[in-house]
């Protein structure tokens, strides 16, 4: 999958490029739909003003929240292409610093860890993938996140973290 990556204030500087394409990667390796060569989709690092105004015009939720998905395809359609031809634009993601930086915090994790797992989280959205459908679908896209992330070296964002 190609990234189109947009980074704006208030993102401190970082290397959130090679965070996000090895996001991806790991993405890819645990939900193999992702590594189809023909898809893109964007990625913006933004702030949660932004984030509020994408809410509450795209969701009706008049909030910033961490992370928004915007799918272009959906799962069937997804799944049934094949790996030759022109490019397949599979959805956008985009992340709220201010939100992040505070969730990081929370947690006891670094922005860049925190980051990454939100990014895997939003493409998983894209390719179908929902928690909000029932337990068991939570628990399996929490389990794809965890693999994902696990490849990374980041630990089990949902289960007891080590002092």
């Amino acid at each position: 999958m190609e990234l189109d990556i947009d980074i704006e204030h208030p993102w401190p500087a970082g290397e959130w490029n090679v965070l996000a394409e090895r996001a991806a990667d790991a993405a890819a390796q645990v939900a193999p739909e992702l590594a189809n060569p023909r898809l893109s989709a964007s990625l913006l690092f933004t702030s949660d003003e932004e984030i509020h105004q994408l809410n509450r015009e795209w969701r009706q939720r008049d909030k910033p929240t961490n992370v928004l998905s915007f799918p272009m395809l959906d799962r069937a359609d997804l799944l049934g292409i094949a790996p030759d031809g022109p490019p397949i634009l599979l959805g956008d993601v985009a992340l709220a610093q201010e939100t992040c930086a505070r969730e990081a915090a929370e947690k006891g994790v670094s922005l860049d860890e925190h980051a990454t797992h939100l990014i895997v989280h939003g493409l998983l959205h894209l390719a179908g993938h929902d928690h909000e459908i029932s337990p068991g679908d939570a628990d399996a896209m929490e389990e794809l996140e965890t693999k994902a992330l696990a490849l990374l070296g980041i630990g089990d964002p949902y289960g007891p973290r080590d002092a």
